[in-house]
């Protein structure tokens, strides 16, 4: 596959998120043994197009209008490509533990992708963002600098200083 191609394809990956049938378009776009990772799999990697659409199925209960959009030029070679994107959506569903906020969130991240072999399907993907970042738009997780952190850094022990 061109290097063009090899974008083509991660464009397609990106708008399978968004896709009415998520797992058709993650098996269309991923190799049956992908590999994906992001700072919310907390166990491993996740293996395989169908452990990746469970995956974002929770991102779909928590917020159904989140969508992923490109903010920048894609790179790549043919077998690598990095890709900036952001996702925007509105926390409107529970979350595990966490209720629905109805906060709007933004977050900014790169999926970093490799394609099979024969490069016509993603292979191994990693997607970085900032999840701290994440928690505190939620309100998970309170502003840098505000009173709230300055509380939570001294149940953590920073700040105290021991006579």
């Amino acid at each position: 596959m061109t290097a063009a191609g090899a974008l083509q394809l991660v464009e397609r990956f990106e708008a399978a998120w968004s896709a009415a049938d998520l797992a058709r378009e993650l098996a269309d776009t991923c190799a049956p043994d992908l590999h994906y990772e992001d700072p919310l799999t907390f166990k491993g990697p996740l293996h395989g197009p169908a452990a990746l659409a469970g995956h974002a199925a929770l991102l779909r209960t928590a917020a159904p209008d989140a969508r992923i959009e490109g903010t920048g030029p894609r790179l790549g070679d043919g077998r690598f490509v990095a890709a900036p994107v952001r996702l925007l959506a509105t926390h409107t569903g529970e979350l595990e533990a966490l209720p629905p906020t109805g906060r709007a969130i933004v977050v900014q991240a790169v999926f970093y992708c490799e394609l099979d072999e024969a490069r016509t399907r993603l292979w191994r993907v990693r997607a970085f963002f900032d999840l701290y970042d994440a928690a505190i738009q939620l309100g998970v997780l309170p502003k840098p600098g505000s009173v709230g952190q300055r509380a939570l850094m001294l149940l953590r022990g920073f700040g105290l200083r021991q006579s």
